[in-house]
């Protein structure tokens, strides 16, 4: 996406990612997480836990900005994410 004006310090903009773990046997599949992710990383799955409930399964994981709002969701404490690098975004990536 092109924008009229660029912010000064787009050469410098860092963007997080994040591995998310999901705690498939705490999950009761209310879909808190799934609902909420702002990137769409998470999808329900069509297997269930020994509960008979339908986690959540990562379908982008490169997507994952680690904003953490899945595990501030979660009533079950079944996903948490993990910082694993941090990449500078470069001219090619933001206008193709």
């Amino acid at each position: 996406m092109k924008f009229w004006r660029q912010p000064l310090d787009q050469d410098q903009i860092q963007i997080p990612h994040g591995i998310i773990h999901i705690i498939e046997e705490r999950c009761k599949g209310c879909g808190f997480c799934v609902e909420f992710c702002p990137r769409t990383v998470l999808l329900m799955s069509k297997r269930t836990n020994s509960k008979g409930y339908h986690p959540p399964e990562v379908v982008d994981g490169e997507a994952c900005s680690d904003c953490g709002l899945c595990t501030l969701l979660c009533p079950d404490f079944a996903i948490y994410v993990e910082t694993s690098e941090v990449s500078a975004i470069t001219k090619e990536q933001r206008d193709p």
